[in-house]
């Protein structure tokens, strides 16, 4: 297997014409792009990571090496346990789905090996993550189970320190002593992990598991130490999540809570079209976030040139590894 080094991951994501649009003042895009040039922003990756490239995109990510996203996902499952049969109602969303999965239909252990199926057997990381993957981030936070992120940042020949949500109640806290750099980042993925099956947050009973975690003590808070302390300190990047999950809008507020707003850092949530609910009170009230409204597949290879300070190279296609 080839190893990918962020030289060669330049070579292969080819002569990409950068799209040129404005993310909002000069001073927020050059603080935005300085913190991600020394590692001192957070990346957090959603699910719509893996969304395919417009029609009109330069990029290739085939459907084959995609996970499928929240919709498509809850429509698997859905089809799988008969929702439609088990339930009066069709109120379809992925926590409801896969309670029913769980509960009236084949048992949690069928849930997760679907999971695994979905999301695991033949998906490829696409050129978006790669490029992700090759930016100095020292701590990524990640709601995906699947290992595509891990595979990025190895093809990198980067070795994340990994974290992994525990939802045992009164689990003792988990951290990193040593400082994150870029070549070992520290990631945490708070939805747990496909290799870890107790660890999957999914249900509607999951998620209130998860809240209810998130009001532990420090020594027993699931979020590992070092997380939490640089989310009060340093910019997060949203990147593929759209910020409508009340668990993490819950566990970005209270770990900011009772903070001077003065010292709060801006973050940024990369959304085409975010919410205009979520907009209005998180960033013209509270102003914590400005959303860059821009697709990911613009996005991603712009700040990465503005970055790595160097133009994706001639001659590929952009095509998924």
């Amino acid at each position: 297997m080839i190893k990918l080094t962020p030289e060669l991951v330049n070579n292969l994501l080819g002569n990409i014409p950068m799209a040129i649009f404005e993310l909002g003042p000069q001073r927020v895009i050059d603080n935005l792009v300085n913190s991600v040039k020394v590692g001192d922003c957070i990346l957090f990756l959603g699910s719509a990571v893996h969304a395919p490239p417009p029609a009109d995109s330069p990029y290739v990510y085939p459907e084959e090496a995609r996970p499928p996203l929240g919709r498509e996902l809850t429509m698997r499952l859905a089809e799988e346990c008969d929702f439609a049969g088990q339930m009066h109602e069709e109120n379809l969303d992925l926590q409801r789905v896969s309670l029913c999965y769980e509960m009236k239909g084949l048992g949690r252990k069928a849930l997760v090996d679907s999971l695994v199926d979905h999301l695991g057997k033949g998906k490829r990381p696409s050129p978006a993550l790669h490029m992700l993957a090759a930016l100095p981030f020292k701590i990524i936070v990640t709601t995906n189970y699947d290992q595509l992120l891990e595979q990025a940042l190895h093809d990198c020949g980067k070795r994340e320190v990994l974290f992994v949500y525990d939802p045992t109640q009164e689990a003792h806290s988990q951290d990193m002593f040593d400082e994150p750099t870029p070549e070992r980042p520290l990631l945490f993925k708070i939805h747990g992990d496909l290799d870890r099956r107790e660890s999957i947050v999914i249900t509607d009973e999951d998620y209130i598991g998860f809240v209810q975690r998130m009001s532990e003590k420090d020594q027993c808070h699931p979020v590992p130490g070092m997380v939490r302390h640089m989310m009060k300190r340093w910019p997060t990047l949203f990147v593929g999540y759209g910020l409508h999950d009340y668990n993490l809008r819950l566990l970005f507020r209270s770990l900011r809570w009772g903070i001077d707003i003065s010292k709060i850092p801006m973050s940024f949530s990369v959304d085409v079209r975010p919410d205009p609910l979520i907009v209005e009170v998180w960033e013209k009230q509270r102003r914590f976030i400005t959303f860059v409204t821009r697709n990911l597949w613009e996005f991603v290879p712009w700040l990465h040139e503005k970055v790595l300070n160097r133009e994706l190279s001639a001659g590929a296609t952009g095509n998924a590894t």
